[in-house]
């Protein structure tokens, strides 16, 4: 199969705009495809002159190949975020104040940036929550060394879900590739190819299921809470073996204030939440991080829920709940 040739073309897919482009906040901002390509500059690696491989060559490179694989399904055009601006100036304007610049004599690229391709005919339901599939990556040139000859680039792809209700993403650590380096686009398309073709979506949804059967009481709830602030500062030698906690203090805090607030995943009367919402908080919190970590944290949160959840079925298994 040529997976490289295109069948469904970006601009086949549904122009409306996805259910929220808000998957996170941070200091991000939403910008079109369309700006990418037109307005920013790419980076070349400063001692051979080479082309980095530009936001627009690698978004295009995954919606290719999102419309190979799933091209009988409704697709939505691909919704970008991007911060961390680098501005420039062309060198006619050298010496010009900023303020005096025309448009024409500035330059500009963005050195982080995520996008996400709903397709939202590939769906389910937990506990009222719509989740719909989702497929994207982040790129983050403050990962390459740019002042270097060109090299492999690296980049992040994954697939899994997206609640509908609050725009969090649920992803497994089956669908994340974290560290993707490649020298061309076409790598690009081979690498999420296998990716989508390897990823079980009733797994994922099973285990995302599984996850409202079982609960913390509001005693193991602050329980949690105190572990996960633990952990941060745990010496190296007693982690093994622990499920991985990234989210910093503020965004623990945060997971605390919406388990009394959150319109949709708050605890109970009782102070009872189930383990389908309280991994909801957590994605919830994470939203704030920054581009270059979001999906790495987002991959932990699911591995320390389901860490608790078999905690929970044999009694002290996790370090959380001990």
């Amino acid at each position: 199969m040529e997976i490289a040739k295109v069948i469904n073309p970006i601009n086949q897919f549904n122009q409306k705009k996805t259910s929220d482009d808000a998957f996170i906040v941070s200091n991000t901002k939403a910008v079109l495809l369309e700006q990418i390509r037109s307005d920013c500059i790419i980076p070349n690696f400063a001692k051979d002159n080479e082309s980095t491989i530009s936001h627009a060559e690698f978004i295009e490179a995954v919606a290719d190949t999102v419309g190979h694989v799933f091209q009988n399904e409704e697709i939505l055009y691909p919704v970008v975020r991007v911060s961390h601006p680098i501005k420039g100036r062309i060198p006619e304007a050298m010496g010009k104040p900023a303020k005096e610049l025309i448009p024409s004599e500035k330059t500009l690229y963005y050195e982080r940036m995520a996008f996400a391709i709903e397709i939202p005919s590939i769906r389910d339901t937990i506990m009222g929550n719509d989740l719909s599939l989702v497929v994207g990556g982040v790129r983050a040139y403050n990962l390459e060394n740019l002042y270097s000859r060109k090299s492999l680039e690296r980049f992040k792809v994954f697939i899994g879900f997206k609640n509908l209700v609050c725009t969090n993403f649920c992803i497994s650590s089956d669908g994340f590739v974290g560290d993707l380096r490649i020298s061309q686009p076409h790598e690009i398309v081979e690498a999420v190819f296998q990716l989508l073709a390897e990823f079980n979506v009733v797994k994922v949804i099973d285990s995302l299921t599984s996850l409202q059967h079982y609960g913390l009481t509001e005693k193991q709830f602050a329980q949690v809470i105190g572990k996960m602030k633990m952990y941060q500062h745990l010496p190296k030698s007693l982690k093994p073996g622990i499920a991985t906690n990234l989210l910093g203090d503020s965004q623990i805090s945060t997971v605390v204030k919406d388990y009394y607030n959150d319109d949709s995943f708050c605890r109970d009367n009782e102070g009872y939440i189930n383990l389908f919402n309280f991994y909801n908080l957590l994605t919830g919190a994470n939203k704030s991080s920054y581009i270059d970590s979001f999906i790495d944290r987002n991959v932990s949160l699911l591995e320390l829920s389901d860490g608790l959840r078999k905690g929970i079925v044999n009694p002290g298994t996790s370090w959380y709940l001990s």
